[in-house]
């Protein structure tokens, strides 16, 4: 198959390294991809969509995975399926599930998915009413994209109030805060669950736990993600089927009366309280780093799960994973999240150790290549992932590789995984 990717990410370039695993034949372009994703297939600098859905016409095509939310907001599934280009992600309307807090959540209100109470409003008056019939701590979400970290976990109802007032003013996050959801926070832990949709039929991904925070003991400013691990022991067949019956199932019958039938990927985050599930969010992509463990547990065709869900004949397969489990540590550059960092020489040790050679391998992100040098260029800037027949083993891989792994001011974690071990 010739499958293009668009987005730059490790989860992007996870996607590929699955795909060119099953099979040497597909035939693999990204758009733009990063310094490392050239190794997997083409990139391609494309941005305007309607010229990149010609271009995917004009060379046959046989399928488009989109990863980031960014275009799924804007409508890149919209312009592929006027052109008749097999497209994985949900159209401009069903996208609506991430790009607005407010529409999720009244979404939920309407078809009765628990959720955790809260009010959606631009009015300060209103939030602040509201916030003082909460318990602390309390959750401040801005209703636009702020790339995962649009969400303020408030210890006192003046905390909550200032990033209400930061929010609602364009202080925070410009437009994106210009309407609020304010709601309770939940006593719990919490999952992300992934359900490949097709519209109508789902399969439901193995439950992971990632980890937000940017330091060891979940201290610091939150992030796009430092690590994850799947699957989690914390989840039972009872939760999965609960989480099937009482939030998939109508949230696909739901956008079907709403004129938006959903298809891609329903990232669902959940709370679970007590044994039962509560929808924190939806998002409508793989989450990042959490497609990294994803991806190499699955030992069925990862690229015939796409082509199927993008072209609603989901019912026709059986998508099957491995028993065993995978940890991702994410490696970020010396200033993330708080700005840019200076680029900075990628080394990679020769992987001598059969172990790390055979059960671990690096999905990059935020890299660049120049005279046959990857160099890191800020952010998020790879993922070492390790995979075992226990949490601990995979867990103990990942930062073996991780010891092989070396640029000037990386920083990450150390205890990717600690809620489970």
């Amino acid at each position: 198959m010739k499958i293009l990717i668009i987005g730059s990410g490790a989860r992007e370039y996870s996607i590929g390294l699955a795909i060119t695993k099953e099979a040497e034949s597909h035939e693999l372009y990204f758009n733009p991809g990063n310094g490392a994703t050239s190794n997997l297939g083409t990139n391609l600098n494309i941005k305007d969509y309607n010229e990149l859905a010609l271009y995917v016409k004009e060379n046959g095509f046989d399928l488009t995975i989109v990863g980031p939310e960014a275009p799924l907001v804007d409508g890149v599934v919209d312009i592929f399926r006027s052109h008749a280009l097999a497209i994985f992600g949900p159209t401009k309307a069903a996208a609506q599930l991430e790009g607005s807090k407010v529409y999720m959540k009244n979404f939920l209100a309407k078809y009765d998915i628990p959720t955790a109470k809260f009010i959606e409003t631009d009015s300060i008056e209103k939030a602040f009413k509201f916030t003082d019939t909460l318990q602390t701590p309390i959750v401040v979400k801005a209703d636009g994209l702020c790339a995962g970290k649009g969400v303020i976990i408030a210890q006192s109802h003046d905390e909550a109030k200032v990033a209400i007032s930061e929010m609602l003013s364009g202080k925070s996050f410009g437009d994106a805060g210009r309407r609020v959801v304010v709601e309770e926070f939940l006593d719990g832990y919490e999952l992300s669950m992934f359900a490949v949709c097709d519209g109508d039929d789902f399969i439901l991904l193995p439950a992971a736990q990632d980890h937000k925070r940017l330091m060891d003991n979940d201290q610091g400013p939150n992030t796009g993600g430092m690590g994850a691990y799947a699957p989690t022991p914390l989840v039972d067949d009872v939760i999965y089927e609960k989480v099937k019956e009482r939030i998939i199932r109508p949230t696909l019958d739901g956008m079907k009366k709403e004129g938006a039938p959903f298809e891609g990927v329903l990232f669902i985050g959940l709370m679970i309280v007590k044994g039962e599930p509560l929808t924190l969010e939806f998002n409508v992509r793989f989450g990042d780093p959490e497609c990294e463990i994803l991806m190499p547990l699955m030992t069925s065709s990862v690229s015939d799960m796409f082509l199927k869900a993008a072209t609603n004949r989901l019912g026709e397969i059986k998508v099957e994973f491995s028993k065993q489990f995978a940890v991702g540590v994410v490696m970020a550059s010396a200033n993330y999240p708080y700005g840019s960092s200076t680029p900075a020489e990628i080394i990679l040790d020769e992987v001598h150790h059969e172990e790390i050679a055979q059960y671990t391998h690096v999905s990059f992100a935020g890299v660049s290549e120049k005279d046959g040098k990857l160099y890191a260029d800020g952010g998020r800037v790879l993922v070492c992932v390790g995979v075992g027949d226990s949490i601990k083993q995979a867990r103990d891989r990942a930062y073996m590789r991780c010891g092989q792994v070396h640029f000037a001011g990386k920083r990450l974690r150390t205890d990717i995984a600690y809620q489970a071990l």
